[in-house]
């Protein structure tokens, strides 16, 4: 708390990014944090610390807070109060785990990370896409030899009715086609003579298909990310221990890391190189590690003294 009052004055407006990963107030003893204070303490707690966070933050920054079912839900509500409820961005679920535990009643296979922005707007006008998987990357082919490249078919209706986009659509085979029913074509009749020209549609193989685009990988500047991550994209506790391990050994290595890929993920959202990183539950310092190998600037804040090492 302390720290961040005193970043506040030469740093407020300035940090793009905030990722931080608290104790969850579990009842669990950690070596380096108590995790287990009283629930309306802890929500205090978090509150004054929150609020110098939101002051911090520029415009188009954004807050990352990972967290457990424990207190996900009422840190949701605070958050609200703090951030406002419009600039709730998403409740990310990350799937932590590979395997149920067999101990517990109904194991806990992900934990929460709340996103919130300061300003909705900015940040929408801001957000990156992330890369694609190479499992995405494998679907593009490129059977008839087109010069673009590789490319997928996709759909060539949208949600909707715009009276301009509602047109019919006769095939090279002699089919006509109108949007179906709650959709309109995606693109204005003249920008759809156009991809015709271009040999942008296609219309089956004996031209009488409903029209599909082609959408080209070369053209393709990644995907937008939702709200559910999967441990294959993003890692899972067990990698994140190994990652822990190899730097610092087993018998003194901190107990609770995130896997770097899961901080990328965040970092490939929110920023972009040379942008400020702030994480004011460092633990590890595994947000720094990686804002550092993707070329951002970042300030870590932790209380343990293993920091020192």
């Amino acid at each position: 708390l302390l720290a961040l009052k005193a970043l506040e004055h030469e740093l407020a407006g300035n940090i793009k990014c905030v990722f931080i990963d608290p104790p969850y107030n579990t009842g669990s003893a950690f070596e380096h944090y108590d995790d287990g204070v009283e629930h309306s303490l802890w929500l205090s707690l978090m509150r004054d610390r929150l609020d110098l966070l939101k002051k911090l933050l520029a415009n188009k920054g954004t807050i990352w807070i990972s967290i457990d079912d424990n207190e996900s839900h009422y840190l949701k509500v605070l958050c609200d109060e703090i951030f406002g409820r419009p600039n709730f961005v998403a409740n990310i679920v990350w799937q932590k785990r590979t395997s149920p535990d067999i101990r517990a009643t109904l194991g806990a296979g992900h934990d929460h990370i709340l996103v919130f922005a300061k300003d909705i707007e900015a940040f929408k006008a801001s957000i990156n896409k992330i890369p694609k998987s190479q499992e995405q990357i494998a679907l593009y082919k490129n059977p008839d030899d087109d010069p673009r490249g590789p490319w997928v078919s996709s759909d060539y209706t949208a949600q909707g009715f715009r009276p301009n986009q509602m047109y019919q659509i006769v095939t090279p085979g002699g089919s006509k086609y109108s949007p179906p029913e709650g959709t309109c074509w995606k693109n204005v009749e003249p920008v759809f003579k156009q991809l015709v020209a271009e040999g942008r549609i296609l219309f089956g193989r004996d031209g009488k298909g409903m029209p599909r685009r082609k959408t080209y990988l070369a053209e393709s500047d990644g995907q937008t990310s939702w709200s559910w991550w999967p441990n294959t994209e993003v890692g899972h506790t067990q990698e994140s221990k190994k990652e822990i391990h190899a730097l610092f050994g087993k018998a003194d290595a901190f107990d609770t890391p995130k896997p770097e890929r899961l901080i990328q993920r965040v970092l490939e959202i929110a920023t972009n190189p040379g942008d400020l990183v702030l994480d004011s539950f460092a633990g590890s310092g595994t947000t720094g590690a990686v804002a550092h190998k993707m070329g951002r600037r970042w300030i870590m804040v932790e209380l343990g003294e293993h920091c020192h090492t």
